[in-house]
């Protein structure tokens, strides 16, 4: 996987629907899918190799109207042969690292499962940054995932790691989940670090199960003029990127920049322009997605 989050410009914990990005609650199905069209052929035009978008669902997004417009994304992007990961977000008056309400959760991925379950390219992640739970009621939670929807290929189930999905190695040790890819998240601005020991950081995060790992979130500051492709020096950022982009290349683990698409993002590598359906994107830091490429082995 080579991929992008495309994102809430209010950040995906929201309250009610998750809307990304270029999308309004008005837009129906035509219109989303024509938006979608204009921003994932420009995720494909400006960062040459992207196959996967990263794309948040929440339950209200998927038991109400919204989700027969919002499926124009998830068509959009499997029509022009990209992965999808729909991964669940907390709302904002509740976020404390764990379900908001259980009944919801389950009928909002019986839902989900239903329309995309038997889809090759569509890719289930439980729940973004489960940290409220502890490893055992994480697994809890996933073991279950897994025996409500058997027939979806546990190769295309992301679980995220414990805390702020930031360690995949306990998660990664069930022999339950041993046939599931694991979900890793992992920020510049949790610690300062020089580049070897980011790489280091990184790679003590997913131990044994690298072929298994899907960095599902990482990033830093793209709007601000940091040449990424330069020395290193003493930024912080500049050697989180380039270690984070070392590790995945070196390592052949897969990543999903943070994000790809989010206004009002400075880490946000694409910036959106023009009205309507007629959407452009621009890139904001060419080093910044030279490193990104080059992670993804390109």
């Amino acid at each position: 996987m080579a991929g992008v989050n495309w994102a809430d410009g209010r950040d995906n914990f929201v309250d009610g629907w998750v809307i990304p990005s270029g999308l309004t609650a008005g837009d129906d199905y035509t219109t989303v899918s024509a938006k979608a069209n204009a921003i994932l052929t420009g995720f494909q035009n400006n960062m040459p190799g992207v196959n996967t978008v990263r794309l948040p669902i929440n339950p209200p997004s998927v038991s109400d109207s919204w989700w027969s417009a919002y499926t124009g994304v998830i068509d959009r992007a499997l029509s022009k042969n990209m992965k999808v990961i729909l991964a669940c977000w907390e709302s904002a008056s509740s976020h404390n690292g764990t379900i908001d309400d259980t009944t919801q959760f389950w009928a909002m991925w019986q839902t989900v499962v239903n329309k995309y379950g038997s889809n090759a390219n569509v890719y289930f992640e439980p729940m973004n940054e489960p940290y409220g739970y502890t490893l055992a009621q994480l697994t809890t939670i996933y073991a279950e995932w897994l025996s409500r929807y058997p027939n979806v290929s546990k190769g295309r189930i992301l679980l995220g790691g414990t805390g702020y999905s930031e360690n995949v190695t306990a998660v990664g040790a069930d022999s339950r989940f041993s046939s599931c890819l694991l979900s890793l998240h992992n920020y510049a601005f949790w610690a300062t670090r020089t580049q070897s020991a980011w790489e280091a950081d990184w790679r003590s995060r997913f131990g044994n199960y690298a072929s298994r790992t899907v960095v599902t979130e990482y990033g830093a500051a793209m709007t601000t003029g940091k040449n990424y492709t330069g020395s290193v020096g003493s930024d912080n950022e500049i050697a989180y990127i380039v270690g984070s982009t070392n590790v995945f290349r070196n390592d052949k683990v897969a990543s999903v920049y943070w994000p790809g698409l989010r206004d009002n993002d400075s880490y946000s590598i694409q910036n959106r322009g023009g009205s309507g359906t007629n959407i452009t994107l621009t890139t904001t830091n060419q080093s910044g997605l030279t490193r990104i490429r080059y992670g993804w082995g390109l």
